[in-house]
């Protein structure tokens, strides 16, 4: 199907380039591509955009944001099978995926109401007695958003949303292998009547993409991938606010307590659902010595029952990784493990891009599997002998975006959250939990910022401070 891009209001056709299925290596699209001039042009339109969308009145960006809502709600199917075939998520958490961006931009319309400045009492001497200070929150100004495949239609939800509840223009950079939920939600957002310059849906190649992101007129970067990419832009776009989401190797510690049959069954397929391929999968395991054994078993079953196959057949958890490049990636870090001592629990060889669900145990704790984000559908096992040593092993690590403990020890959770290096501590679920309202984001190289609508809206906007003297 030939999709154009989305120009600040227009659908405009350009060169094409085919979008292919990673599970079949079949077309699915063809998607014009951004070249300088419409970069340019998206660019001029959203600043000129800038002064009269900032003043359009809350409840009309209230009435876009819940049109763009229910349209999307309205094309769930056609919406959850793009993203099936071209980024090879399973179509049920495609699905998902559709609902939990109707529910952002829902979110985003309830906020747009509730974010509001504040009177800051400021006559703290004699010199100040009379004066008042009222700051208000207005947009920082043009904004981009560059988001993955793994999540091509939320994660760029969770960018968009929020600029335009607060009326600031944003050009989205959708990704390469799947482009189309992003357009999906042009065409909502046009038939919702959002003004011309408010919005553009841009593909377009990555040396692109960073003159995007690093052009003078844009105030916020909001970037979701890979760590090298984003710090590089981070350093690239001196004078714009940077929120960068940038992955992690999630660990889930199950204690001695724990219900040991719900934390298999959440683990399992946390680790390997959508091939593992989502920022928060569960990667290294640390199970009490006293429970490991009958863990391991429970975990190890679940794992071998999860089926793996075609994304649009109901029944698949496990799809393909997004390409050939991963593939020999994940292989090739697996390999290293098992030549360095590490024994595979399961798993088995690689068909193409279909990788079987592999549990390492006994891997080194300086392998490159161990210390990088593997994004694939890997999960490493080991034991450990005291609370003080699992909390150690989970922060021995270069990420902090989310982890997780089974657990009904309330002193653990206190010391859990006290002592591990997170941005967020999941109890008693998979570190894959996420919720559309909460403030997502990670410490160290996880990233910097939070996501979650009101939290985003923040970075979206800067305050303020109009002061009136006495008289």
């Amino acid at each position: 199907m030939a999709r154009p891009l989305f120009l600040a209001g227009r659908f405009v056709t350009t060169r094409g380039a085919a979008v292919r299925s990673p599970f079949s290596g079949e077309p699915v699209a063809d998607v014009s591509q951004a070249g300088p001039a419409e970069v340019e042009e998206a660019l001029a339109r959203a600043s000129a955009a800038r002064e009269p969308f900032a003043a359009s009145t809350a409840g009309q960006r209230r009435s876009w944001l819940t049109a763009i809502a229910r349209g999307i709600s309205e094309r769930t199917e056609e919406i959850a099978r793009s993203i099936a075939l071209e980024a090879g998520k399973p179509i049920m958490p495609a699905r998902v995926e559709v609902r939990r961006a109707v529910e952002t931009f829902t979110q985003a319309a309830a906020e747009v109401t509730a974010h509001r400045g504040e009177v800051v009492p400021i006559d703290l001497d004699d010199a100040s007695r009379g004066y008042e200070c009222v700051v208000r929150k207005v947009p920082s100004g043009v904004a981009v958003a560059i988001s993955p495949f793994n999540f091509p239609l939320n994660l760029g939800a969770h960018k968009v949303a929020p600029a335009l509840a607060v009326g600031a223009p944003i050009v989205w950079k959708p990704p390469p292998q799947a482009p189309s939920a992003a357009l999906f939600v042009a065409e909502i957002a046009a038939q919702a009547g959002l003004p011309g310059g408010a919005l553009s849906v841009l593909p377009c190649d990555n040396a692109l993409a960073e003159t995007l992101a690093t052009d003078p007129r844009v105030r916020v970067v909001s970037f979701t991938g890979s760590a090298k990419v984003g710090w590089h832009l981070r350093e690239k776009a001196a004078r714009a606010k940077v929120v960068l989401e940038l992955g992690g190797n999630a660990a889930a510690i199950v204690f001695d307590d724990a219900d040991l049959d719900w934390a298999a069954q959440r683990i399992a397929l946390s680790a390997f659902n959508y091939a593992g391929q989502v920022c928060i999968s569960v990667q290294r395991i640390f199970v009490a010595e006293k429970v490991r054994e009958a863990f391991t078993a429970k975990l190890l079953e679940r794992t071998r029952a999860l089926p793996m196959g075609d994304p649009l057949d109901e029944k698949t958890v496990i799809g393909p990784v997004i390409d050939d490049k991963a593939a020999l990636r994940i292989t090739s870090w697996i390999d290293d493990a098992k030549q360095r001592g590490a024994k595979e629990l399961v798993g088995g060889a690689r068909n193409g891009r279909m990788l079987p669900a592999t549990i390492l145990s006994g891997v080194p704790s300086d392998a490159t599997i161990a210390r990088e984000e593997v994004f694939g559908p890997v999960a490493l096992l080991d034991g450990f002998s005291d609370d003080a040593e699992a909390y150690a092993r989970v922060n021995d690590s270069p990420w902090g975006l989310q982890a997780a403990i089974f657990t009904h020890d309330l002193r653990r959770v206190r010391r859990a959250s006290e002592v591990i290096e997170v941005g967020g501590l999941i109890v008693n679920d998979s570190p894959s939990f996420r919720s559309d309202a909460y403030p997502y984001g990670g410490v160290k190289g996880s990233g910097l910022g939070r996501e979650g609508v009101r939290y985003a809206m923040e970075d979206f906007t800067e305050p303020r401070a109009i002061v009136t003297a006495r008289g």
